[in-house]
């Protein structure tokens, strides 16, 4: 990994235009098309396809990497790109331990096919082991998936969502059933994306009406609850460690922007920059403290993942915990450069104010914090006794 150069695949002028053009969509509440569009010509929605099938060849934690340094131009194109790459990096998943389905996913995202990732339900806090939509399956095989799902990252523009639903009819019901469909009319996404922060995902509400998944696109049938399923462990691995990507990326632009204007900001009292503080020294220094432990845990956790080490039932602790630490982290981080910034900070105009806006959406992915705890309880101290 030491010889990984992140640059080579998101070089600094790319990354710059990312990020002016991050500010005008925060304030006018639109997609980053334009984002897309050169990360497309980039290859980069291909960066975890193998090679000898036209993708980067990438491993999840060289992805990680990437994700990182793209959250440092807009958190928004990163956490949107990352829904895309979760699909990729579950198709990875499955191809390193030789199980077939989602070769689909790879061809498609060599082709430009833009993947979303409609898992998420309102109120439906099971996650991956349950789901309010209806999946009613077809003499054909294929699924017609009757439900809504909230937070669909990337709803403007992409092709294929990846889902589930609840089979409840099959002679072996109940099955969670894990699918794609394509856009069509029986797909309807709501203009309601109007949040705090991480505008530009354009996460809006997706409604299916019979969003049929044609039966090669029928991925899994699996049963409810907690399972040893590879798309379980697929999707929670890829999707845990690149969300902690994104928000230790923030935490990284947040220190930086912290450097550089205590670098630049001069004491009336002193006479001297408040890199020369004290107390500015002192937050600096925490800042960089509780940063540096994160981006090692990531890099270690996925190319466990990468190189098919066992863990066990470790993992799913594991994988939520880093989640849950990178998003504290990076809340920790920002507030304190915020305040080591200044009161110019609080305009809307700053890029810390967008900022702080945009880390506050981890504490609402899974796995939340709650969830995090009650999985670590468990690891540590074993079930609650029923």
């Amino acid at each position: 990994m030491s010889t990984f150069d992140p640059a080579a695949h998101l070089p600094d002028d790319l990354l710059e235009r990312i990020r002016e053009r991050a500010a005008v969509h925060d304030r006018e509440n639109t997609f980053p098309q334009q984002d897309l569009d050169e990360l497309r010509d980039a290859g980069y929605l291909a960066i975890l396809v193998p090679a000898e099938l036209g993708g980067g060849g990438l491993g999840l934690e060289q992805a990680a990497l990437l994700q990182q340094r793209l959250a440092t131009a807009s958190a928004a194109t990163a956490l949107a790109i990352n829904m895309h790459l979760v699909w990729t990096g579950v198709a990875k998943v499955f191809s390193d331990r030789g199980v077939p389905g989602l070769e689909f996913v790879q061809r498609g995202a060599v082709a430009g096919d833009v993947f979303a990732f409609g898992i998420s339900e309102g109120g439906n806090d099971l996650v991956l082991f349950g789901s309010d939509t209806d999946a009613a399956p077809q003499p054909d095989g294929g699924y017609a998936f009757t439900g809504t799902k909230i937070f669909t990252s990337l709803a403007p523009v992409w092709t294929r969502l990846g889902l589930h639903g609840l089979d409840t009819t099959s002679a072996d019901a109940p099955k969670l059933v894990f699918a794609f469909i394509d856009r069509t009319d029986a797909v309807v996404t709501s203009d309601d994306w109007d949040t705090l922060g991480m505008r530009g995902t354009q996460s809006r509400t997706t409604r299916l009406n019979g969003a049929v998944a044609t039966p090669e696109h029928v991925v899994r049938r699996i049963d409810p609850g907690p399972n040893p399923d590879p798309i379980v462990f697929g999707i929670f691995s890829v999707f845990e460690l690149l969300l902690a990507s994104v928000y230790t990326g923030i935490a990284r632009r947040a220190l930086d922007l912290a450097v550089e204007t205590a670098q630049q900001r001069r004491s009336k009292r002193t006479g001297t920059t408040y890199a020369q503080d004290p107390d500015i020294r002192w937050r600096v220094a925490g800042m960089g403290l509780v940063y540096d432990a994160l981006p090692p845990q990531i890099s270690a956790l996925a190319r466990d993942v990468d190189e098919l080490a066992d863990h066990g039932p470790r993992w799913f602790t594991l994988l939520s915990g880093v989640k849950h630490r990178a998003v504290v982290m990076a809340k920790q981080v920002v507030d304190e450069a915020m305040l080591v910034a200044g009161g110019g900070s609080y305009f809307s105009s700053q890029e810390l104010s967008r900022i702080y806006r945009d880390v506050l959406a981890g504490m609402f992915h899974p796995s939340d914090p709650e969830s995090a705890h009650a999985t670590a309880a468990t690891a540590w101290l074993g079930p609650l006794e029923a």
